[in-house]
């Protein structure tokens, strides 16, 4: 079978889509935003990291990722502290809260993710499938960072 690029762009668009849309039923179940859902995640793995990082993790700006943090504080979930070196930044964490929130959401979105992709792949297609798909996402990095690309005009 000769698949055509676009064919297969569109193919992993809605892949991805239809992922996407499960994590956001799922995330919803828990009264979070896939947003606040990967600030968690990403606090909870890093904690301490700036909200300069924390925007790079999340592929956003950072006036959305101090929005992100205002509403997780107000919610007592994230805190703000000083950074012990330079009082000019702060470093993000979890509260109590927070991880607790964070770690049963996340162990829920792991037993989801076995669900729906051990229900049509085997063990050995899903590694395959991983392999081509780390290949794929460093080819994808590479070309980007390389290259800009321009809209036609």
């Amino acid at each position: 079978m000769n698949v055509e690029t676009n064919s297969l762009y569109y193919l992993l668009k809605e892949v991805f889509l239809l992922l996407d849309d499960g994590d956001r039923r799922l995330f919803g179940a828990y009264e979070l935003t896939q947003a606040r859902f990967y600030a968690l995640f990403h606090l909870g793995e890093q904690p301490g990291i700036s909200s300069s990082r924390l925007s790079e993790l999340m592929f956003c700006d950072k006036s959305n990722i101090t929005r992100l943090i205002k509403g997780l504080e107000s919610d007592g979930l994230v805190v703000r502290l000083p950074h012990e070196t330079d009082g000019r930044s702060l470093r993000l964490y979890l509260t109590p809260e927070g991880e607790n929130l964070g770690q049963k959401v996340l162990r829920a979105h792991h037993d989801y993710n076995a669900e729906r992709l051990n229900c049509c792949l085997t063990f050995e297609d899903q590694n395959g499938l991983y392999e081509w798909l780390v290949t794929l996402r460093n080819g994808l990095e590479q070309q980007l960072y390389e290259s800009e690309v321009l809209p036609v005009a």
